[in-house]
């Protein structure tokens, strides 16, 4: 990530912790290893590609299946989508609450989170963040629900 945000890790610490994550191959190898405490379910099409400490797969509805399986055997009461861009794309409608951090600065990169539309999402809890001595840049972190159908 081209930034440093240390009260934001901390937060994704504490969500992720004890949940699978579901995550495609270059945002692992981007956090260059498994994360303590959760278990990595990584999806790439490279059908040879393999990470030491993580369940690699080769599609969204397996990576999907095996992470509810995985919380349901460890009593983990949700499934985390951690990214990258393509990741967070295949499965926005399927998820139930979205973390979204919104960091306020220009990094260079290519991948965004998709649109939120507001028809499906209530946001329902907003906390701005300056930037801090840790910190590289101000943050908003803001917390959406879908709505009822």
């Amino acid at each position: 990530m081209p930034w440093r945000l240390s009260s934001d890790l901390k937060r994704f610490r504490k969500l992720t912790m004890g949940k699978p994550m579901i995550m495609g191959r270059k945002t692992f190898q981007s956090i260059g290893k498994p994360l303590p405490g959760r278990i990595s379910v990584v999806v790439t099409r490279g059908t040879d590609w393999q990470a030491e400490g993580a369940v690699v797969v080769n599609d969204i509805e397996q990576a999907v299946k095996l992470a509810q399986e995985l919380a349901a055997g460890q009593g983990a009461d949700e499934i985390v989508v951690v990214g990258g861009g393509e990741i967070y794309r295949q499965l926005i409608d399927e998820c139930d609450t979205l973390h979204v951090t919104r960091v306020h600065g220009q990094p260079v990169g290519d991948t965004r989170f998709p649109a939120i539309d507001s028809a499906f999402w209530l946001l329902v809890n907003e906390q701005k963040i300056p930037a801090s001595d840790i910190d590289t840049a101000a943050t908003t972190y803001r917390i959406y629900r879908k709505k009822p159908r």
